[in-house]
């Protein structure tokens, strides 16, 4: 197996500048997270005030971009980032990141961490999803579609229970097929109850349809797969040099809203160094700059750069 390269940090960074760029925060993580669900709830407060169909188009890009915004902390948390205390580390990633979005820490760290030792190598388990990459305009196009009408969510979710059903045996009753499926997503289904249940006691019960599902099902598969193109798309197989890995990408204050979160379009500092908490990656690319390091690092200026040229095949 092929491992992929690395670089000690210590070999570019002095003592004291490696400390506190490594260093973990008591605070930080714990106010990214209330930051992501204070401004789901405000997100949704401001349809709730002004309903009108530009503010519930404002709301689902927001929440759905906050979405994404927990799944990236979820992966903070993969690395250790989120808190130095491990366990309040793990437990804010699996409850208030992970299980919101029917996702679990637990399996999800062992396969990023398996990304990380093979980035862009053959047993990388992420290579399939750069893989098609570049492609056609139209098949981008069809790919954002899918994602915005729920075809990316349903076929996500649903998708593993309509195969077992097709394949259950003779005799096999769907019912354990399904309960299958829901012993599989128990805090997902617990968390989502929750937020039923206190919404509907407000007399909001459309809104965990409206401001919750609705994001998750559209804009969240969107930003997602936008994620996923800037990140490794068009980036070498069995691409030899660390600074290449993965690709950085300029995000403006509107794309950091709606877009990348949390400072992950600092993809290939965090490549580089893995264990640098997500607020410390700006600082690591202003120090690798000043160091004359960033000219050989694979770059973008802006998303939509990126889906040019991932979407620049011809037909």
């Amino acid at each position: 197996m092929a491992v992929a390269a690395r670089i000690k940090p210590q070999e570019l960074f002095a003592p004291e500048e490696w400390a506190r760029l490594s260093a973990r925060s008591s605070w930080r993580g714990i106010a990214m997270v209330a930051h992501a669900w204070g401004v789901i709830l405000a997100a949704g407060a401001l349809f709730v005030i002004w309903p009108n169909p530009l503010t519930y188009l404002v709301a689902v890009m927001l929440i759905g971009a906050r979405q994404l915004g927990l799944a990236i902390l979820m992966h903070e948390t993969a690395h250790g980032g989120l808190h130095p205390n491990l366990k309040l580390n793990d437990w804010l990633g699996e409850w208030l990141c992970a299980a919101p979005l029917g996702a679990s820490l637990s399996s999800y760290r062992p396969y990023h961490l398996t990304h990380h030792k093979f980035a862009q190598q053959a047993e990388d388990p992420d290579l399939v999803l750069s893989a098609p990459f570049p492609t056609t305009r139209a098949s981008l196009r069809r790919k954002i579609v899918r994602d915005l009408t729920g075809q990316t969510f349903f076929k996500q979710r649903l998708g593993p229970i309509i195969a077992g059903l097709k394949q259950r045996g003779h005799g096999q009753a769907p019912g354990a097929i399904f309960a299958r499926a829901a012993a599989g997503q128990k805090r997902f289904l617990l968390i989502n109850l929750a937020m039923l249940v206190v919404l509907s006691a407000a007399g909001l019960w459309w809104a965990w349809l409206a401001l919750w599902i609705v994001p998750m099902a559209t804009w969240f598969p969107l930003v997602t797969r936008l994620r996923n193109i800037a990140e490794h798309a068009l980036v070498a197989k069995d691409e030899p040099d660390p600074f290449r890995h993965a690709r950085t990408t300029r995000a403006n204050w509107l794309e950091r809203a709606l877009v990348a979160p949390y400072h992950v379009n600092f993809h290939a500092e965090h490549h580089l160094f893995m264990h640098v908490p997500c607020w410390n990656l700006p600082r690591a690319h202003r120090l690798l700059r000043e160091k004359g390091l960033t000219e050989g690092m694979l770059t973008a200026p802006g998303y939509l750069t990126v889906l040019k040229a991932a979407s620049g095949k011809a037909a």
